[in-house]
């Protein structure tokens, strides 16, 4: 049964981001990192708010993964960088998209810690961008007809991948092989109406539901692993970017949040912090032979740009 409701949320004690997006939660540190994408920062504290730290990007950010080191990956607008969190140094790696009209969007690890992102047609018109996967062989073209690539999680039992590509409307489903991680037998997940909102980032609980952030929807929806909608969160902003679990006990919802150009909501911008009632999967971080990958160290060249 559908129980749409008011969140009742507290606020992350940090200052508000222009695009707030891809919250990822660090277990052994027990740190949330995200992006402000146009701030051009990452951005990393407790859920108390303290020790708050941010460090500056040459270009727009798209998404943050930690890896085994304590290092960060990062997805600037056309390609994989490190990011060194004591200096701030960034190391350039893999250019995976040097064209004009488009930058890198959403990424997340899988269990295996393979990096999984997308790029975006910044007019969000054009089937034109890609999904890209990393691992220990380099970096693999796995998509190349997406408009806007956006959030992606995995089910408990590690035999779905969801992936979004908003400006279709649509949530899709595949099976996936968690040994190759190679996905198939796609399918129409979840729809939101077109033209009123946009389904944007996702997570996925341990319980087997996908939450997923509604831009321009004010709210965060559960959705049933059968795709029903059985919670339906509301916010007081309306551009809900993407959401994570959280804490010591992966019981906290992470929801973050953009700014409108007009900026009249007074917390757009702002992490929101949800109580639940279920508890999320830890996330995995990025190991060696896939960083070796990401930065360019393994001889395989990119898909060529046209």
């Amino acid at each position: 049964m559908l129980a749409v409701r008011e969140a009742a949320f507290e606020l992350l004690d940090a200052d508000r981001d222009g695009l707030g997006e891809g919250p990822w939660w660090s277990v052994s540190e027990q740190r949330l990192y995200w992006v402000d994408i146009t701030g051009r920062r990452v951005r990393s504290s407790d859920l108390d708010g303290n020790g708050l730290r941010e460090w500056s990007t040459p270009a727009e950010v798209g998404f943050v993964v930690p890896d085994v080191d304590g290092q960060l990956v990062v997805g600037l607008t056309g390609g994989l960088a490190r990011l060194d969190p004591v200096s701030g140094a960034i190391l350039p790696g893999v250019e995976v998209d040097s064209r004009a009209d488009h930058r890198l969007n959403d990424g997340k690890t899988d269990r295996a810690g393979r990096i999984w992102f997308g790029s975006m047609h910044r007019p969000e018109t054009e089937a034109v961008s890609r999904f890209y996967r990393v691992d220990g062989a380099g970096v693999k073209t796995v998509f190349d007809d997406i408009i806007t690539s956006n959030g992606l999680g995995w089910s408990p039992d590690n035999a779905t991948m969801y992936y979004t590509d908003s400006k279709t409307w649509q949530i899709r489903a595949f099976d996936f092989d968690a040994i190759s991680g190679t996905m198939s037998n796609p399918r129409v997940f979840a729809s939101d109406p077109e033209g009123e909102f946009v389904p944007d980032g996702l997570t996925v609980d341990a319980e087997g539901c996908v939450w997923g952030a509604k831009w321009q929807g004010s709210r965060v929806v559960r959705y049933a692993p059968d795709g029903r909608i059985i919670l339906d969160l509301r916010f007081p902003v309306a551009r809900m970017t993407s959401c994570m679990f959280a804490g010591a006990g992966l019981d906290t919802l992470v929801v973050t949040s953009a700014r409108g150009e007009a900026d009249d909501e007074a917390l757009a911008g702002r992490v929101f912090l949800v109580d639940p009632g279920v508890k999320g999967i830890a996330e995995t971080p990025v190991p060696a032979r896939v960083l070796a990958a990401a930065l360019g160290a393994t001889g395989v060249i990119p898909m060529p740009q046209v």
